[in-house]
């Protein structure tokens, strides 16, 4: 999840929902494309994980929002929109595009040259939990409430099982590159409370934004660092990187806006939970990836946090009264 596999999307777009008195109910289209874009944002760990053989991080990343750029550019305009004129503006893009998408995408991909894929889409999914905590303390109408307190207690102990109580007795690469996807989820939170200034503003030209800024920062430092033209990746990498551009990046922010246009805000947050799912699905079956017990715990535990935040099922089971 972010925009992108973060979650700057959670309160981004159900600021969008409230503006535009959306419809949130769910039918089998809403299934349909709430279930598309966990495959397609799912997969986003799976090309990176092809990838990060042969190309560099920072090129990686250059390629994905370069190339989303690109593509979501003219559909902003052919979509009715406008992109702004106001520097002002940008540099709040700039700053945006540095916690969404530079800073994050660029310690995941390292993260995947030392992690499994399936271990780092759930790390990822720990959004949310970091989401919670930071509004609460950067925002006057979003307090921390008993079930949230529960769902970061029960979301951390995940992570705990995730990484392991004997891996803070050193640090090693693997260790590393957890810290560096829970990292990179931290900022996502950070973005998602940047991003309430964009709340009178397009999410799709939010995104566009979002995505052009992080293109002009990251070229310099991609150029200076990793010197991309001597790279020499294998037509394999060039697919996977386009995958992860062209459908994980502009194709799910596309169907996302649809989703969030036909089911509201609420209901497009369960792309939170099926996103690892497909992400494990893809590294088990196609890379050869072997999660532990460790990770389907971990995992079961983020979930129950996550639902614990979210609060919608929690109403349910008090309604319900024992058979007289």
């Amino acid at each position: 999840m972010r925009l992108t596999e973060s979650k700057t999307r959670n309160i981004e777009t159900a600021q969008y929902t409230a503006k535009n008195n959306i419809n949130q109910t769910m039918g089998i289209k809403e299934w349909s494309l709430i279930i598309l874009l966990s495959l397609i944002w799912g997969g986003s760990f799976f090309f990176v994980e092809i990838a990060v053989v042969e190309m560099t991080p920072l090129t990686l990343v250059m390629c994905r929002v370069g190339i989303a750029s690109i593509i979501l550019l003219p559909y902003v305009y052919i979509s009715g929109e406008k992109m702004p004129k106001s520097p002002g503006l940008w540099g709040a893009f700039l700053i945006m595009g540095a916690l969404n998408n530079l800073i994050p995408f660029s310690m995941i991909a390292w993260a995947q040259k030392h992690i499994d894929s399936s271990l780092a889409s759930i790390l990822n999914a720990t959004t949310p939990i970091f989401s919670v905590v930071l509004a609460h303390f950067l925002t006057r109408n979003e307090r921390i409430t008993p079930n949230r307190i529960t769902g970061v207690l029960v979301g951390w102990l995940g992570v705990t099982i995730l990484i392991g109580i004997e891996s803070l007795k050193g640090f090693d690469t693997q260790v590393m590159g957890q810290i560096a996807v829970l990292s990179a989820a931290f900022l996502y939170a950070c973005a998602a409370i940047f991003a309430r200034r964009f709340k009178d503003i397009s999410p799709v030209v939010v995104a566009t934004g979002m995505l052009c800024g992080s293109t002009v920062m990251i070229i310099p430092i991609a150029f200076i660092i990793e010197q991309p033209l001597q790279l020499t990746p294998g037509l394999l990498t060039w697919l996977s990187m386009l995958g992860l551009a062209v459908l994980s990046t502009s194709l799910a922010y596309i169907i996302y806006f649809r989703v969030l246009a036909t089911a509201g805000a609420t209901n497009s947050l369960l792309v939170t939970f099926l996103i690892p799912i497909s992400a494990i699905s893809l590294g088990v079956l196609i890379l050869g990836e072997r999660p532990g017990w460790n990770a389907f715990g971990g995992m079961g535990l983020i979930f129950l946090g996550l639902i614990a935040i979210d609060g919608r099922l929690i109403p349910k089971f008090k309604q319900k009264k024992p058979p007289c």
